[in-house]
């Protein structure tokens, strides 16, 4: 990996954490989730209209994808709604490569190394070890099933994803198909849980969801141009950093408390999600 791409992906990560933290700043994390989520429909057309198309048989792919993008943004907004950025995103990013080894360990054909172990190992450590300040800081303790309810939305449309990519023939058009789905999806479900009155009315509002979808955006896209110029599980590993990142902008930006153990838990699930990424 050269030094250009090393920092490409640095920032993809560092984008990956800005947008949860643009979520996690506004007044109504819901309402910045459903402008987030109105702004990836034009970015989706956007992609589809230059990308070759994707095989119909993807399609059940890319509707149960939409299904499980909705169920990851509803579970990690309220989990934002309760929880510091430095305390949820750790455990929602963390605990879905976990579950993703534990699944495929259990019911997919291949061989788990013994590095893989040691990886579902050392992120179970570190998940309980964040966990746990929830419970000795006087945290709301709602937040941890919102947080692993999405990291369990994470895992699956990880799963479908790269089933669908697979069958689409075209993963670029099939991601960008994804994007537009999950936004119809968000946008129209949380109206009809929520009405009207959840869209939020403010130009401010407006921007900050509209950085978070483009931030999304660029840092998915940054990490797929790097993985063709670069190993992809050194990528893949590299890019989970947006885990620290996240931890220092709730501390150093939003004043969230840190303590050596949150700190020691995030650096724990770093390394664990690393192990299983290389």
């Amino acid at each position: 990996m050269t030094l250009g791409v090393f920092l490409a992906v640095l920032g993809a990560a560092f984008l990956h954490a800005l947008w949860n933290a643009l979520i996690k700043l506004g007044t109504s994390k819901v309402g910045g989730m459903v402008i987030l989520s109105i702004v990836e429909v034009p970015i989706g057309l956007a992609v589809i209209s230059f990308a070759a198309p994707i095989d119909p048989a993807a399609i059940p792919w890319v509707i149960a994808a939409g299904c499980t993008h909705f169920a990851y943004k509803f579970f990690l907004t309220y989990a934002y709604d309760r929880g510091d950025l430095s305390r949820v995103y750790p455990i929602a990013r963390g605990a879905a490569p976990m579950v993703v080894a534990l699944v495929g360990a259990a019911f997919l054909a291949d061989a788990v190394s013994g590095q893989e172990y040691l990886a579902i190992a050392v992120l179970a450590a570190g998940i309980l070890l964040m966990a746990r300040g929830v419970f000795t800081s006087g945290e709301d303790r709602k937040l941890l099933p919102f947080a692993l309810g999405s990291a369990l939305a994470t895992a699956t449309y990880t799963l479908i994803d790269g089933m669908g990519a697979r069958v689409s023939g075209a993963p670029a058009a099939y991601v960008a198909w994804v994007f537009v789905a999950d936004g119809v999806f968000f946008t129209v479900g949380m109206l009809a849980l929520r009405g009207w009155d959840v869209i939020p009315r403010n130009w401010q509002a407006w921007r900050m969801g509209a950085v978070a979808s483009a931030a999304s955006y660029g840092a998915y896209a940054v990490s797929i141009w790097a993985m063709t110029l670069a190993p992809i599980a050194v990528v893949a590993a590299l890019r989970e950093t947006s885990i620290l990142f996240a931890v220092l902008i709730g501390w150093l930006i939003f004043g969230e408390r840190m303590t050596g153990e949150k700190a020691l838990a995030a650096i724990v699930i770093v390394g664990g999600v690393m192990l299983t990424r290389l």
